[in-house]
């Protein structure tokens, strides 16, 4: 459970702005959005496969320079 103290006075506004970083770095909407639909475990591994390649080539790429 997300819980987001609010300060006497402050604007409803920036409490709300709060909220919302809080949810986005817990990541439950990413969780709910993947949970919707059902993806092959090989299906899986092939794109962190083809992430982690994609990572390799940045790093490379900056250690040349």
């Amino acid at each position: 459970m997300i819980i987001v103290p609010v300060k006497e006075g402050e604007n409803i506004d920036r409490v709300l702005k709060k909220l919302k970083r809080k949810f986005e770095k817990t990541g439950v909407l990413k969780e709910l959005r993947e949970r919707q639909k059902y993806t092959k475990p090989s299906v899986v591994k092939r794109e962190e496969k083809i992430k982690a390649i994609y990572k390799q080539r940045l790093q490379d790429s900056q250690e040349g320079i």
